[in-house]
């Protein structure tokens, strides 16, 4: 008797694997459903794998070069700087991703920590909390319309951050070296390189991807290029903000504030975590949510339905709608 391809998803923090299992039983596949939290706890079940499938847990190299039957490793999600997509490359195995399942709500969770900071309405709730009733606890707040607003990578996401913006009169410029300026005018925003993006916003918004090139994207330099008084917004990968430059320049005044939807770190990818590790969450001055951007009930099922449809496409021979590597494995062919 032929035995059903398992698919192991390597962790999940959204209750059961339910959605996923019906998707998958329905094309043939059994599910083994882990919570690894470090690479190893992959090794012996991705051995006879037809296919892996990760929210946070690392699908390195080691636990590819195990792999004896592994045809796709689906992400949860649009970034896959967790997995080594080159050695799933080298090894003829696909790698998938799950798109535009999340745009409007990251979009709306950079607006939301935007307005709330330079809004000051932290401080106002912390004064008014204690008897304090006066405008002037949250001195200085600037008006909106006419102010500058830089993002970093102008993609779906970056695209919808400065629709939003913009209806409320701020100016948009961008950083962006894969995108054409007509398309950017498109969106009628300005592109310009980093160094005019840092000198000339009075906000900042991060959207960037995780790579080699955009580790510590902003650090201490690019933080003394800043404006005083600047507002970071950062809803892409934590580790693209050097958090000790961060704190640097907020606690010496230079930045205003910071809102940070993930800290450097990445909590959800370590085995433990405490907030004292990292000062940053000392300040007042900064909001931190963890990694909560692209969430709402209907975008979690929507990154479940798709990351495991990609699998069962896979699996019953049909092609999968988002491949990452789909060309560079016709090319090493």
């Amino acid at each position: 008797m032929v035995s059903k391809p398992k698919v192991v998803i390597t962790d999940y923090d959204f209750g059961d694997v339910e959605v996923e299992r019906t998707i998958l039983e329905d094309a043939g596949a059994e599910v083994v459903a882990l919570q690894a939290k470090s690479e190893a706890e992959l090794f012996e079940e991705a051995k006879d794998c037809a296919a892996i499938m990760n929210q946070y847990a690392r699908v390195g190299a080691e636990t590819i070069a195990r792999m004896e039957r592994c045809k796709v490793i689906a992400r949860y999600g649009v970034g896959v700087d967790i997995v080594d997509v080159e050695a799933a490359t080298n090894k003829g195995i696909l790698v998938t991703n799950v798109r535009n399942y999340c745009t409007e709500e990251v979009a709306d969770h950079a607006i939301a920590l935007w307005m709330t900071l330079a809004r000051k309405l932290p401080e106002y709730d912390r004064a008014t909390h204690k008897g304090i009733w006066q405008w002037q606890s949250g001195k200085p707040v600037h008006r909106l319309r006419g102010r500058t607003m830089g993002i970093v990578s102008l993609g779906k996401i970056g695209q919808a951050i400065a629709h939003r913006a913009q209806a409320f009169g701020t100016k948009v410029i961008a950083f962006d070296p894969f995108l054409p300026a007509e398309a950017a005018k498109s969106f009628n925003v300005e592109l310009v390189s980093k160094a005019d993006l840092l000198a000339r916003s009075d906000y900042i918004l991060m959207q960037a991807p995780m790579t080699k090139d955009t580790r510590h994207f902003l650090s201490d330099a690019e933080f003394d290029a800043m404006k005083p008084g600047a507002i970071l917004v950062n809803t892409g990968r934590g580790p693209t903000v050097d958090n000790k430059a961060l704190y640097r320049a907020l606690t010496e005044g230079h930045l205003a504030a910071a809102g940070l939807d993930d800290p450097e770190e990445e909590p959800a990818k370590r085995s433990s975590w405490n907030p004292s590790d990292n000062p940053i969450f000392t300040l007042p001055n900064v909001l931190i949510t963890p990694h909560a951007a692209y969430y709402s009930e209907e975008s979690i099922r929507a990154a479940r339905i798709g990351a495991a449809t990609q699998v069962a496409k896979v699996l019953t021979g049909q092609t999968p709608d988002f491949p990452v590597n789909a060309a560079a494995l016709v090319a090493i062919s």
